[in-house]
């Protein structure tokens, strides 16, 4: 048994959101011991350039492990390409009430409702600034609007986190597909994403233009939506020349996991459930965006087939979220093998 089984088997004794803090607490310590660059398996570099920029390799963390910016050189130490931090919101919150993380073991899969749980910008931008030394990877900054805030004022919210995180981020992506911060789904629709998504385009023109730095754009998105919204969302994202589609979110399917007792809980649904769905999602929209968007992919990869799928459908890049956490950092290490 390896020491990642070990260390699984006393984790999953603990309360789901119980041992993600006690998993991050540790990777925290390593990063003030200056002791993570000895953490660093021998991960095969396999560059390769994306929205611009230049990715040690194609495996990245997703959006939602280190949602306060803790930890980035700590995950980085595991061998990722690039990490994403967030979703991170203007102002602190607390999230969702607890219990709101749950295991389904037998299908590799996790249920969340964390719902942007978050110290807020500010104090986020203060740990990516010490926790990314000894990080030299990519660094996306993924952002949100507080639940408090209606969506006819969403756009308020996102330009504030983008504008505070434009110095800090290689990339910014934007989430618009949690399905745990009620109505924030609507801002997919093509008229509210056109209404937000067209002032972020060109607030990024002007913050390119003053600083001198060009800090691309993604655009993050669910894996419940019809063939006729990734069109219309697809011709949106041309149209308005977004940098990258990450796809996809959780979902709020319980189709694969119907006879599980948790079926019933709210929030999204990631893992091995996923993947399959995920996989439909990034082929249509490898079609309708002919080339012209590149897209990360993301949900369900347990590995390194389930990755390969990934590519071959059309993604460009990978991220890993649930599998990490049933797979341990060995994942990485084979994801990172893959070859075009």
């Amino acid at each position: 048994m390896n020491f990642y089984k070990i260390a699984r088997s006393l984790l999953f004794r603990l309360d789901a959101e119980r041992a993600h803090h006690l998993t991050l607490s540790g990777l925290r310590i390593a990063q003030r011991l200056g002791i993570t660059s000895f953490l660093r398996p021998n991960v095969r570099q396999e560059p390769v350039k994306v929205m611009g920029l230049n990715f040690p390799n194609r495996v990245g963390l997703a959006a939602g492990l280190d949602k306060s910016g803790n930890c980035i050189a700590g995950f980085g130490s595991m061998g990722f390409g690039f990490v994403e931090v967030g979703t991170i919101t203007p102002r602190a919150q607390d999230g969702n009430p607890k219990p709101r993380l749950f295991r389904v073991r037998e299908h590799q899969a996790i249920i969340n409702r964390m719902g942007f749980n978050n110290p807020g910008i500010e104090s986020a931008l203060d740990n990516i600034q010490k926790s990314r030394k000894g990080f030299d990877g990519i660094l996306g900054i993924n952002i949100g609007k507080n639940k408090s805030t209606p969506n006819e004022n969403a756009l308020d919210d996102y330009l504030h986190c983008f504008r505070k995180s434009y110095d800090h981020a290689d990339y910014i992506a934007v989430n618009v597909s949690s399905p745990n911060t009620s109505g924030l789904r609507e801002l997919q629709t093509p008229k509210f994403a056109r209404e937000l998504l067209s002032p972020l385009m060109d607030e990024k023109e002007k913050l390119k233009e003053d600083t001198g730095k060009n800090v691309p754009v993604a655009v993050k998105i669910d894996p419940d939506m019809g063939d006729d919204q990734i069109k219309d969302l697809s011709d949106l994202f041309i149209d308005l020349q977004i940098d990258a589609v990450i796809a996809t979110n959780t979902t709020i399917s319980r189709k694969n996991i119907s006879d599980h007792l948790l079926s019933d809980e709210k929030g999204g649904l990631s893992g091995s459930p996923l993947n399959a769905r995920s996989n439909e999602v990034i082929a249509k929209l490898h079609t309708e965006l002919k080339d012209k968007v590149p897209i990360i992919g993301v949900g369900g990869i347990n590995s390194k087939k389930d990755a390969e799928e990934k590519l071959s459908a059309g993604a460009s890049l990978i991220q890993v979220y649930t599998g990490l956490i049933y797979q341990g950092p060995a994942l990485i290490k084979q994801l990172a093998k893959i070859e075009d």
